[in-house]
């Protein structure tokens, strides 16, 4: 319920914010920045740059991109309402920056000076930060130093209101403590497994009304699904991979492209915090070591998050003079105090990532194949214009299977397919679309392969003549007879276990599992069954139906015995500590929604509509 309660005042609030950028949209034409459009709008005195809103929406419309596996245009993005959603959270992040900036809130030019130091995007090629490199990418990014440095003091200054804000935070033990007790539940299980096996008499031969009366019962079983008759030529890589020969320098000149996949030192995922003095960064150790505060927090304490401290994957030699300490632990840990170029540091190792040493002869073959594989891709390629040719001057899918090295082939399609050239999503699509009596022409799957297609015929859903599905009707009537059997064998045991009778007295062997959780995986038993377990009181007897290995069975079971949850128990503390850490993350977010919230509504939102548009006039 807590959930539910969360969930809608996060909506609620959602919705406000949304409402009052709605509003703000409807009267953007009255908006007045009084000079050029560097802002595509503003909260109370805070500015929401224009150049930020771009960058802002194109890396959400990279993450969708990533996500979906397509690329989005700026009128599929404002049907779906991401250009909202970024302005939505630039608004936000306006309100917090000029509510801290009315409270005074800010923060030194040496925190702002390490916070910049920290970021791995301004490192050179040794990994060290280089000021080159930063004035570079700020130009690049159409920004200056000063301009930039001033937003990260923003960005920090918020960040300590934010924190002031959600400061003391817990999660409440009335919300915790149930779902912790309903998790940690216990209960001893017993069941009797019933397979085809236990049916003594087995099953007599069904007649011929039988089937026929089972067949007329269901006729879903035996329809095929609505279809379209495909022709169609395709040739991939694989039909052409073999005709290839690769020479052996070019193996060794691929080789020696490659060496860094080849050859790669031992690597290791690190965090660098940066102090201002070594006695700072020996007391910080301390703390860790007595076990007072952890890495994060500590990030944290001077202003900066994991993400700003994360080296990535690191050479020793990237590391330069604190390298030999860094890898000189033997696996996951804390190096330093370690004098840097940018002060004393300490190093938290995440992860050890072992050296790869694959010498010629071993990636030989997978050299290869690649090498085949690209030059078939490059081959098919180079036959696209014949083809086009072919097809323009009349030629059928027969004669292009005839005069090139395209296979012919036919399909009975219908969606859902997943065989062969179906597989393809490309295929898929041409095989919705395609008309009778288009004009067949080349297209290109993912892989590098050429295919065409011709629209035959199409046929309805069609119900399969009984004569056709003889042996598939005589399966399905089996499994009806099996499971009604199973079921009443099931039915007699139960009214014998209810008339006083125990498993045990079943004459079938019983299988135990005590303390089973709602989590736990049954031996030999479907899920359901732990599921029906946990709805059943101590005592009685129920039946669950599910096939195992393929094989149809009906189980028997008993709950024998109920426990609550045990508090000490070291696999519950661990769920107490994600679920109080999810809720308190929950809680945050709320309170910080509400207090937005509550400064936009007392000092208003306004949006530039002509700066909007012209950002989105600048993606496709």
């Amino acid at each position: 319920m807590a959930q539910g309660v969360r969930r809608h005042l996060s909506k609620f609030f959602g919705g406000i914010i949304l409402l009052l950028l709605v509003v703000g949209l409807a009267g953007f034409e009255m908006a007045n920045f009084g000079g050029g459009v560097s802002a595509v709008g503003r909260v109370g005195d805070t500015e929401i740059d224009q150049n930020a809103y771009a960058s802002a929406l194109s890396q959400d419309l990279n993450a969708y991109a990533q996500q979906f596996g397509t690329s989005f245009t700026m009128a599929e993005a404002q049907q779906f309402g991401i250009d909202r959603a970024v302005l939505q959270r630039l608004v936000a992040e306006a309100a917090l920056a000029d509510e801290a900036a009315r409270a005074g809130i800010s923060v030194g030019d040496q925190r702002v000076g390490e916070r910049v130091l920290a970021m791995p995007g301004f490192t050179g090629i040794d990994g060290r930060f280089d000021t080159a490199a930063y004035r570079a990418a700020l130009r690049g990014s159409g920004t200056t130093v000063p301009k930039f440095e001033e937003s990260i003091r923003a960005e920090m200054a918020s960040g300590v209101l934010e924190t002031a804000v959600t400061a003391g935070v817990r999660a409440p033990a009335a919300y915790v403590d149930p779902l912790i007790n309903w998790v940690g539940e216990e209960r001893d299980l017993a069941w009797i497994t019933l397979d085809p096996s236990a049916l003594e008499d087995g099953l007599p031969a069904p007649s011929e009304a039988e089937l026929r009366a089972f067949y007329d019962a269901n006729p879903a079983d035996f329809t095929l699904p609505a279809a379209r008759n495909i022709t169609y030529v395709w040739l991939t890589p694989d039909m052409v991979m073999d005709d290839i020969t690769i020479e052996e320098s070019d193996l060794q000149t691929a080789y020696q492209s490659r060496i860094n996949e080849f050859q790669v030192p031992e690597r290791r995922l690190v965090e660098r915090l940066v102090f201002s003095t070594t006695e700072a960064a020996a007391e910080a150790r301390a703390r860790l070591e007595a076990g007072e505060t952890d890495f994060a927090t500590l990030a944290t304490e001077r202003g900066l998050s994991l993400a700003d401290v994360d080296m990535g994957d690191v050479t020793q030699a990237a590391l330069g003079a604190a390298g030999a300490e860094v890898f000189a632990l033997p696996s996951t840990g804390i190096a330093g105090p370690v004098q840097t170029d940018l002060g004393p540091a300490l190093f938290r190792v995440n992860a050890v990532l072992a050296a790869v040493d694959r010498s010629f002869e071993d990636a030989r073959d997978e050299l290869a194949q690649d090498l085949r594989m690209d030059a078939a891709v490059r081959d098919i390629a180079g036959q696209i214009d014949v083809i086009d040719d072919l097809l323009a001057g009349g030629a059928e899918l027969e004669d292009l299977a005839a005069e090139t090295e395209m296979e012919l082939g036919t399909i009975r399609w219908s969606e859902g397919m997943r065989d062969g050239i179906a597989a393809h999503p490309e295929f898929e699509t041409a095989a919705t679309e395609v008309a009778l009596n288009d004009f067949a022409e080349i297209r290109s799957l993912s892989d590098g392969s050429l295919f065409a297609l011709r629209l035959d015929g199409s046929e309805d859903a069609t119900l399969q003549p009984f004569d056709d599905v003889r042996a598939d009707v005589i399966r399905g009537w089996e499994r009806e007879q099996t499971t009604a059997r199973l079921n009443d064998l099931a039915d007699t045991l139960i009214a014998r276990m209810t008339a006083g009778e125990s498993i045990d007295d079943l004459g079938r062997t019983p299988v135990r599992a005590p303390g089973v959780t709602r989590t736990a995986t049954l031996p030999a038993a479907p899920g359901t069954l732990s599921e029906a377990a946990f709805a059943a009181p101590r005592g009685a007897p129920l039946r669950v139906a599910g096939d195992m290995a393929g094989q149809l069975s009906v189980f028997v079971a008993v709950v024998e015995d109920i426990r609550a949850a045990d508090p000490t128990s070291p696999a519950l503390a661990g769920i107490r500590d994600t679920l109080e850490a999810q809720t308190v993350q929950s809680l945050e977010q709320d309170l910080l929604n509400a207090f937005t919230n509550a400064i936009i509504t007392e000092i208003g939102v306004e949006l530039r509509q002509n700066a909007i548009n012209s950002v989105h006039a600048s993606f496709p």
